[in-house]
């Protein structure tokens, strides 16, 4: 569990980059009352500039010398683009060869040099906490403790503005996300339940939970790119474990059919992953009472959009 006094010293070091996002009710008849805690609406678009922000704002000088490195499906791609823009100094972004173009598109646009790779080269490098041949500061995109502090932040806004929630709703990637928000949640709210949400197309935690042990799966590329994987990273599976109460997993036609509700009711704009926690919580998974639902980030390809408004699962 990431303590809470890094949590509250990661709000006071990313001010001024990430923004306080709102939490809004979504006015529909389900299971619970819905609430949205909106991360698409960061300077990026998404949730990471918190957890890159903080990592390398506390870096030492000397260690950002050669620049910074991460590997990313796009938005901490961004993130760390933009921290690293700040800093003065060089960031390059591995990429799997299946990344949206308009999270590449942003990369550069805010100064990142964007490295295209196979995905299993670029899964090799978060495995491994480096990209091969490139040198500097490994930024590592979910199990860097500077990060899931950064993310932390998200679950001391949530308690301020809606104390005691039944549960909060977070879409699971490699899973510093839940740990940020759960760890601030265990320590200021322990009633709260914590509920991950995986895609059908790459669900390792639900797998491994059900195995009670890490379990690889499957791996399918989706639209719902920024979510999922092939298997719940070692260094993750103890922190998941002490902090998820419920793993669950949504289908893509779900997911599709969440983003096209945020749209239309809330005028929010969401990617794939951003809308997992809402398609959980539409589905009565999540349970009732007060529930969260954590929109992650709006980083969607137009073209999926526009099928996605149309009623299609692109």
């Amino acid at each position: 569990m990431i303590p809470l006094e890094a949590i509250e010293q990661a709000r006071s070091r990313i001010e001024g980059a990430a923004v306080r996002t709102p939490l809004v009710r979504l006015a529909v008849d389900d299971p619970c009352e819905i609430y949205l805690k909106l991360e698409c609406l960061q300077p990026i678009g998404s949730f990471k500039i918190r957890g890159a922000s903080n990592a390398i704002r506390s870096a030492d000088r000397a260690a950002l010398e050669l620049g910074v490195v991460t590997a990313s499906a796009g938005n901490m791609g961004q993130g760390v683009a933009w921290a690293a823009r700040e800093a003065g100094v060089a960031a390059t972004v591995a990429v799997p060869d299946h990344a949206p173009q308009t999270k590449l598109a942003a990369i550069e646009r805010l100064g990142g040099h964007i490295l295209r790779v196979p995905y299993e080269t670029w899964w090799r490098a978060i495995e491994d906490s480096r990209v091969e041949g490139v040198d500097g500061l490994f930024v590592h995109p979910v199990q860097d403790e500077t990060v899931m502090a950064g993310n932390g932040t998200i679950g001391l806004e949530i308690v301020e503005d809606l104390p005691e929630p039944d549960a909060v709703v977070v879409p699971l990637g490699g899973g510093g996300l839940v740990t940020g928000i759960g760890s601030a949640l265990k320590q200021l709210s322990p009633r709260t339940r914590i509920c991950t949400v995986e895609p059908e197309t790459a669900a390792p935690l639900s797998a491994s939970r059900a195995a009670g042990e890490p379990r690889q799966v499957e791996y399918q590329p989706s639209f719902v790119d920024g979510a999922g994987g092939r298997l719940v990273l070692a260094p993750m599976w103890p922190r998941l474990q002490e902090i998820v109460d419920e793993a669950l997993v949504v289908t893509l036609d779900e997911t599709a059919a969440a983003v096209r509700l945020l749209a239309e009711r809330a005028r929010v704009v969401a990617e794939g992953a951003g809308a997992l926690a809402l398609a959980a919580a539409l589905s009565g998974r999540a349970g009732t009472g007060r529930g969260v639902c954590i929109v992650s980030g709006g980083n969607i390809d137009s073209d999926k959009l526009a099928a996605i408004l149309e009623g299609q699962t692109p």
